[in-house]
């Protein structure tokens, strides 16, 4: 974990290394003061020395300069390479996962993965502070100030190593009941991520149900737990502090009982009792430090695990070595084809599929819900892969292509369409980042959104809130296909993308499909016969097999699963009342 976390400080490498120098620096200043403290104590008040007093009060004012110094700098270069690193992570995280598959995707969810870009990597980019300071000055001082009171006096000195087991037993007791409570924590976190992320996307659903109490009350529930869980770990973090008292007073204690007898037999001067008092502090506020660090670390050993999850997944849709950039033409063909999205073979949703289509043909895809529609083209342009068999493209295994030049040429709209906060060019140039004015106007025209577009006050720079919410359900449709078709592709996927445009519209949408794209392989997944009726060839899937495949008019004859579908529309629908 700590290898794969590493390889992210990159370049804020050379601060993480300065700010502990600095750090080392300054502790190092701070221990010598107590030192000459003590002799000024014993050599220049106690004998009224005035000249000694400037002398010793010169080199200790210096001191306490190079101490601020060194502390402003190392502060400065934590700064630097905490947030640098923490930057990197998200960074690294982020375009990790733009190179996730779906079934990557489905395995953390959208809400866990927000989780980790945030709370997460806060947590660790504290704690990688706290260790490149506070874990470095900690150890200095501590050693630095354990030799020079054992310089002073070496019996007194023993009362440290007395009270540190004790302080450090409690310590470990603290670090292992704390940690999976932490753990727990951080999943319940997840699911407050993912009640605020459905209720804020579907606020309309929320208000038109009038469920914003029961809502409530989901989020209260959330929240409480995290509330019950974090303080039933801070209950177990706190003791660190009553802890470190008892030792801070138990050690002084005994320092000054003893010592006042050392003084008195003048074994130990003053001055020197007071230096052994200053490195009783400095040595356990270290160690208290060290159990602030301890339960930094506590908490941000759950999320370095969960970024370092992200980090390390690899995509399961990889390209080969040496892979084919150029797809020949918009031929698919399913050999054999069955699917699972575990993985088990037991469980599949797709099944012994064989299928063959021409370029440029016109594919309609009918079937019920659940009948894995969706999953059959989604494996066209490798969004997953076929479990068993082959899906090929252009006579070529979709696996054998370089993945983007793939999806170049297949070009897919969604069940659930997006758009993205921008303009409506800004949208339509997902698809050709380079399209003109001209090019965005005919892929709109051939999308039927070209109308509808110019009615805006702006037209084609009229502002497109986040997901779409300023348009209507169909035009974002006819928008999201525009889209694809300006990528120009071999072959075109239509899933269920004109459900919210009336049949008209339909319609042309098709007509024009086939008279300016005839070349392009066009399947067009939809629960309306009348959407699919004139195409090539319609694959009528049932349970995840091809129940048959034929024209409209050999599926009306041969088929009863696409006549039962056709006489409930169109005979007993009154479809075109609707």
């Amino acid at each position: 974990m700590i290898k794969t976390l590493a390889r992210y400080l990159k370049e804020y490498k050379k601060y993480a290394i300065l700010s502990p120098i600095f750090v080392a620096l300054e502790s190092i200043m701070e221990v010598i003061i107590p030192f000459f403290m003590a002799y000024l104590i014993d050599n220049g008040i106690n004998k009224n020395d005035i000249n000694e007093i400037w002398k010793i009060g010169g080199i200790l004012v210096v001191f306490t300069i190079l101490s601020v110094i060194f502390g402003i700098l190392s502060g400065r270069y934590a700064s630097k390479a905490s947030t640098g690193f923490a930057r990197n992570l998200r960074k690294g995280m982020y375009y990790n996962v733009q190179n996730f598959s779906f079934s990557n995707i489905d395995k953390f969810q959208t809400a866990s993965i927000i989780t980790r870009q945030t709370t997460d990597v806060t947590n660790v980019q504290m704690a990688f502070q706290m260790l490149i300071r506070i874990a470095i000055k900690t150890p200095v001082m501590l050693i630095s100030a354990l030799i020079l009171s054992f310089a002073i006096n070496k019996e007194l000195s023993l009362i440290f190593l007395f009270v540190m087991p004790f302080l450090a037993t409690g310590l470990y007791f603290i670090a292992t009941k704390a940690h999976p409570i932490f753990e727990k924590t951080f999943k319940i976190y997840d699911k407050l991520n993912e009640n605020v992320q459905e209720n804020v996307r579907g606020i309309r659903v929320v208000k038109s149900f009038v469920t914003e109490d029961k809502e409530i009350e989901k989020f209260e529930n959330t929240s409480r737990d995290i509330l019950e869980s974090f303080s039933k770990a801070e209950r177990l973090v706190a003791l660190n502090q009553p802890l470190m008292q008892i030792c801070v007073n138990t050690v002084i204690i005994l320092l000054a009982w003893f010592g006042g007898r050392y003084i008195i037999s003048e074994t130990l001067t003053t001055g020197e009792l007071t230096s052994l008092i200053s490195y009783a502090m400095q040595i356990l506020m270290s160690l208290m430090m060290l159990s602030m660090v301890l339960v930094m670390i506590l908490i941000s050993r759950a999320s370095a695990e969960r970024i370092v999850e992200i980090l390390k997944e690899e995509s399961d849709i990889t390209n080969k070595e040496n892979p084919i950039t150029e797809v020949k033409n918009g031929d698919i063909s399913f050999e054999n084809v069955s699917f699972s999205y575990t993985k088990d073979k037991e469980k599949l949703c797709l099944k012994d599929i064989n299928v063959d289509i021409k370029s440029g043909e016109t594919i309609g895809i009918i079937g019920g819900t659940g009948s894995s529609k969706t999953t059959f083209v989604q494996l066209i342009p490798r969004l997953y892969d076929a479990t068993i068999g082959k899906v090929k493209v252009g006579d070529v295994d979709v696996r054998d292509y370089d993945l983007k030049a793939l999806r170049n040429q297949v070009a897919m709209v969604l069940q659930k369409n997006e758009l993205f906060s921008g303009t409506i060019k800004e949208n339509l140039r997902w698809g050709d980042e380079n399209a003109t004015d001209e090019e965005l106007v005919r892929a709109c025209k051939l999308a039927q959104a070209h109308d509808f577009i110019e009615s805006f006050p702006d037209g084609y720079d009229t502002y497109i809130e986040q997901g779409g919410t300023n348009v209507s359900g169909g035009q974002k449709q006819r928008l999201c296909i525009a889209r694809a078709l300006l990528k120009k592709p071999k072959i075109l996927i239509l899933d269920d993308s004109t459900s919210a445009v009336d049949t008209k519209t339909d319609s042309l949408i098709r007509k024009a499909f086939k008279e300016e794209i005839p070349n392009t392989t066009k399947i067009i997944i939809a629960q309306r016969i009348s959407s699919v009726q004139d195409a090539d060839k319609i694959i009528v899937l049932d349970g995840g097999k091809v129940n048959g495949i034929g024209t409209h008019e050999e599926l009306l004859e041969k088929n009863e699963i696409y006549k039962d579908v056709y006489y409930s529309q169109v005979k007993g629908g009154n479809e075109d009342e609707k």
